[in-house]
């Protein structure tokens, strides 16, 4: 019994010393910021997004027809908004709304990099107006704040490339590597005739770019237990994005003698079942380098989960959500409160997880439901993005960068469980990010395509400010 203690003992202590050593060799990531000379914007800045946003350039849905209108306008206000960028950047017109602006660089032996944002914004639901502090599309500017639908999602962005590009050239300035800006129309609908489109057209004419930045990372602030600074959640990666309709066809029959398997009965089951077996939860890159990063400015004993995933990784992982998704959206089925429904329908969204595929979390579900019920897609399916590296120069400059702008940030590479048109610029780049520095917290989070979305005018001034010196620093 005593040499059965002793052996406890010495793999107790074996493994704290394990734990110990792997949490202290656990160091901060952090590059040093460089300082940065102030550069100042003119108040028109906060004229010129609100003036954006009162053009509504809505992404309704897959079948209808962009709104020419709002889309043709918001065109206009952006050539006489932004006279020099449009005397010195060509354009291209792609798919007739998405906007493709190269700006010709000095040193053709420099590959160019690619800086993305989408123009158009999700609708707003009527019975929510009333929620508004001002009407989502009267771009109303109040002491603190821009109003509007788009001022986070994504005109924001746009409009600060182009005030920075402005500035620029006002400034004499000429990149030594060509600069191109590509601002889908369709963002919102998945971009097939948008992004995909401005890609495929870039593939076509043999250009590769060093970088592609979009939408898709954050400024966070309070939203990582245990971490007290913003972070800079810099994403390498998204996942995949599927639908799956699942169909029950029975004959139905009288509410009064139901038969074993009713038609939504059996449709709640699969539903549970779903919910009840997910999928499993996994380290797999990026989640490995928010470990890494995170974990390395976390308190001590927390820094220790982050620092032994072998033995705490579970935890961490639900936290981080690192596994496929699964989300019931849409339930339809019956006629009448005394009929039993011949056909009962109910859709399912997943978000794939990298490694992971639209055929394989196709299988996870006919393998969990019943096979008297029918599978398919429904609608606009991708599977999960390459994932971008760490060790590049593109990483490293947007990495200096976002430290420069923002010294109390830490930067966190990572993954972003939505969508973005980035996903289609892999052929055409040797690296894609996610990043505009946004600032979230856990109240704003839900003004993301949501009731009163709004911007904060010192954080849009932060916006335009980090993409000066991002093409700067590129350029």
């Amino acid at each position: 019994m005593k040499k059965i203690l002793l052996a406890l003992l010495a793999i107790t202590i074996v493994l704290a010393a394990i734990l110990v050593f792997n949490t202290l060799s656990l160091t901060s990531k952090q590059v040093e910021p460089e300082p940065l000379t102030e550069v100042q914007f003119p108040e028109t800045i906060y004229q010129n997004l609100s003036k954006a946003i009162q053009y509504p350039t809505i992404s309704h849905n897959e079948e209808a027809i962009p709104d020419s209108t709002a889309f043709n306008g918001f065109h206009r206000f952006l050539k006489e908004t932004f006279p020099l960028t449009h005397e010195n950047l060509s354009l291209e017109k792609i798919s007739d709304y998405s906007l493709l602006y190269k700006w010709e660089g000095s040193d053709p032996s420099k590959k160019p990099i690619i800086l993305m944002s989408h123009q158009d914004v999700v609708p707003v639901d009527q019975p929510t107006l009333q929620d508004w502090e001002a009407a989502p599309f009267e771009g109303i500017i109040t002491d603190t704040h821009i109003i509007g639908r788009g001022t986070m999602d994504d005109k924001s962005s746009l409009i600060a490339l182009m005030e920075s590009v402005e500035k620029l050239l006002s400034e004499s300035f000429v990149p030594s590597r060509t600069i191109y800006l590509a601002f889908g129309h369709d963002e919102e609908l998945g971009g097939s005739n948008g992004a995909n489109k401005i890609a495929a057209h870039l593939k076509a004419k043999g250009i590769h770019a060093a970088m592609t930045l979009d939408e898709g990372g954050m400024l966070a602030e309070n939203m990582v237990p245990g971490v007290e600074e913003t972070v800079a959640m810099l994403n390498l990666a998204e996942k995949g994005y599927a639908s799956f309709r699942l169909t029950v066809e029975t004959t139905g029959g009288h509410s009064s003698a139901p038969p074993k398997e009713n038609t939504i009965g059996m449709l709640a089951k699969a539903i549970v079942d779903l919910e009840n077996n997910q999928l499993p939860y996994k380290l797999v890159k990026p989640i490995d380098y928010q470990f890494e990063y995170m974990g390395a400015e976390l308190p001590f004993f927390k820094k220790m989960a982050f620092a032994n995933p072998w033995l705490f990784k579970k935890p961490v992982l639900e936290a981080l959500n690192a596994h496929t998704t699964t989300a019931p959206t849409i339930i339809n089925g019956g006629v009448k409160d005394n009929v039993i429904p011949t056909v009962a329908e109910a859709t399912i969204n997943f978000r794939i997880l990298p490694g992971e595929t639209i055929a394989s979390t196709k299988e996870h579900i006919q393998s969990v439901v019943s096979d008297k019920i029918k599978v398919e897609e429904a609608g606009f399916v991708t599977n999960p993005s390459p994932v971008s590296g760490i060790d590049s120069e593109a990483f490293k400059t947007l990495e200096k960068t976002i430290r420069s702008v923002f010294p109390d940030a830490i930067v966190v590479p990572g993954l972003i469980g939505g969508g973005t048109d980035a996903r289609y610029f892999y052929e055409v780049s040797d690296d894609v990010y996610r990043f505009y520095p946004i600032r979230i917290n856990p109240e704003s989070m839900t003004r993301f395509h949501g009731i009163d979305e709004k911007i904060s005018k010192e954080n849009y001034k932060e916006i335009v400010t980090f993409t000066y010196y991002l093409i700067r620093k590129f350029g």
